[in-house]
């Protein structure tokens, strides 16, 4: 008789059961879901992230030595002029480089990372021996090249610039993007300078600038 009596409560419990098991399981999910949601980064969002590093920490050692390099190149060329408004143009870019160089050399240190040793001696050389040379060159050409290398400091920046937006660091974009605004000033006062120059046309169909 109890047995009979039980029956018809059977499937009761068993629809009880299952009910709060799947409430259970939905709230488990929702709970999930919400985890995904809020998590800062995926996984593709941190390797992209890795990747900025990366690239941003190569531009800054790429720059740190070849500022250098400039720097040194810049210090023989006005040192070969005459005084001049020019001479002292030059010399202030000279400066202006070597502070780049220092903004380059701060930002690899808060990333951990160091110069690259290797190339600093490489731009080395290759700096002293353009400030060198510019006593045996003559003007157009020291003033030609110097223009064309500022063009390309110009997109380096601008490229360090974007990595460094990508890591959110905004304080570094907005220096990286300074430095590339003064790097453009350097290149547009050497384009004016070879402007019109007899050897321009030529050089230019070699080398792609101005």
């Amino acid at each position: 008789m109890s047995d009979l009596l039980c029956l018809p409560w059977r499937p009761l419990r068993l629809c009880v059961r299952k009910s709060f098991a799947q409430r259970r399981k939905g709230r488990q999910g929702k709970h999930l879901s919400e985890q995904q949601i809020s998590t800062p980064d995926s996984r593709e969002q941190k390797i992209m992230k890795s990747e900025a590093r990366k690239n941003l920490i190569r531009i800054l050692q790429n720059a740190h030595a070849g500022e250098m390099a400039a720097a040194y190149a810049y210090r023989g060329h006005w040192k070969s002029l005459k005084n001049s408004a020019e001479k002292e143009r030059i010399k202030l870019i000279e400066a202006e480089e070597w502070m780049h160089r220092e903004n380059a050399a701060r930002w690899l240190e808060k990333f951990g990372a160091k110069p690259n040793r290797r190339r600093e001696k490489i731009f080395w050389t290759i700096g002293r021996s353009l400030g060198v040379a510019c006593y045996v060159s003559g003007w157009f050409f020291p003033m030609y090249f110097a223009g064309r290398l500022e063009s390309q400091n110009v997109q380096e920046y601008v490229d360090a610039a974007e990595y460094a937006k990508e890591l959110e660091m905004l304080d570094c974009f907005d220096e990286m993007m300074e430095m590339s605004r003064i790097e453009g000033e350097h290149e547009i006062f050497f384009r004016g300078t070879v402007a019109g120059h007899r050897l321009l046309p030529l050089t230019k169909r070699f080398f792609r600038w101005s």
